[in-house]
């Protein structure tokens, strides 16, 4: 039993070293692409309108607000100034939204924002958006990258195509620190050990973004008011949690494993659903022992199974809102798929863990 167990490790020690690194490699260098091209086209933004200052910034070899959807898919978090006189409302109507609303009508003339706050008090993620897209397309025809970059039709978020190789989308933000959003805070369940009350706190002082975008939980039956909302992400507190151990190697291999394999059609499979995987396979197994370096091959089934099983009952829990569901709107044709497809990539793992050469 341990045999297999270290010749399984051994294999994904190869894999991970050859395969997940070539393929950051890779990424990073489509990064550094797409970063200059965003870069002047927020420049050209900031010239138009002070207010949406880029921050696009690098610091150790990673970018601000960059999440990675694929290796050629992209969003941008452009994180917006001052949201002081404007109170966070979440109280659950809208699973995975939330508002702001003025604290104080007579504060309206006060805000950075104040075109963009409706009648009732809310400050719209719908009209910054659209202002935006609007500012965004004119930088495109204005800035120095203008003959490889164009802007994505047909959609109301602000996506860019580049070079006809790349898609990023751009998301307006704020960073909300310092409190915890009510539609989380059952986390951490009570009777789970992990991640332990020192990590829970960095991790609500990580606080959470509020992005203007379509919200899919929504299904596109959005009314005035939930096209005001604005979208809960929680990347910085996620990617904290998963410091520590192989918990961080584990991710990158199913990343790999999901860029390779299960890029299906309908886009059922996303790095986002692997993240929220290795988080609950975290809870399942609380102990730092259970991430050592030897448990990695263990660790990777347990999450194949789990996927497997989330693909099956058609329902994939958001980590933090687990109301929210990540499969929601996703054809189940293309779930049907995806779950057969990681059966038998995790049988062939499994019962012969040098096919990973061929993976």
């Amino acid at each position: 039993m341990i045999a297999a167990q270290a010749k399984l490790v051994y294999h994904l020690n190869k894999y991970y070293n050859e395969k997940c690194q070539s393929r950051k490699a890779a990424i990073s260098k489509n990064i550094r692409e797409v970063c200059k091209v965003v870069s002047d086209v927020l420049k050209e933004v900031e010239v138009q309108e002070p207010r949406f200052i880029s921050s696009l910034n690098e610091m150790d070899n990673r970018f601000e607000g960059l999440e990675v959807i694929s290796p050629t898919e992209f969003e941008v978090v452009l994180y917006l100034n001052q949201m002081g006189v404007f109170n966070f409302v979440d109280d659950g109507s809208l699973p995975g939204c939330a508002v702001l609303k003025l604290s104080d009508g007579r504060k309206r003339s006060m805000s950075l924002w104040v075109e963009f706050i409706t009648a009732s008090g809310y400050l719209s993620a719908r009209k910054i958006r659209s202002r935006f897209q609007t500012l965004v397309a004119q930088a495109v025809d204005k800035c120095s990258y203008r003959d490889v970059v164009k802007m994505i039709a047909d959609t109301s978020e602000v996506k860019l195509r580049i070079r006809d190789r790349y898609v990023v989308q751009i998301t307006p933000a704020f960073k909300c620190t310092g409190i915890w959003p009510r539609s989380a805070a059952h986390w951490p369940l009570p009777h789970i050990p992990w991640p332990g009350p020192n990590r829970v706190a960095e991790v609500k002082a990580e606080g959470f973004n509020l992005l203007s975008k379509e919200c899919y939980s929504l299904n596109g039956k959005q009314s005035s008011a939930e096209s005001d909302a604005w979208v809960l992400q929680f990347a910085e507190a996620e990617n904290r949690l998963l410091l520590g151990g192989c918990r961080k190697k584990c991710l990158s291999l199913l990343k790999t494993l999901r860029d390779r394999h299960l890029e299906l059609p309908g886009q059922p499979l996303n790095n986002y659903h692997m993240k929220t995987l290795v988080s609950y396979e975290c809870e399942k197994h609380p102990r730092e022992s259970d991430w050592d370096e030897n448990c990695l091959g263990d660790r990777l089934n347990g999450i194949l199974l789990q996927l497997i099983s989330c693909l099956q009952c058609r329902r994939c829990p958001h980590y933090f809102l687990p109301s929210l569901d990540l499969f929601q709107g996703k054809p189940h044709s293309g779930l049907e798929n995806a779950a057969k497809q990681t059966w038998r990539m995790a049988r062939e793992i499994l019962t012969n863990p040098k096919s990973l050469e061929k993976l």
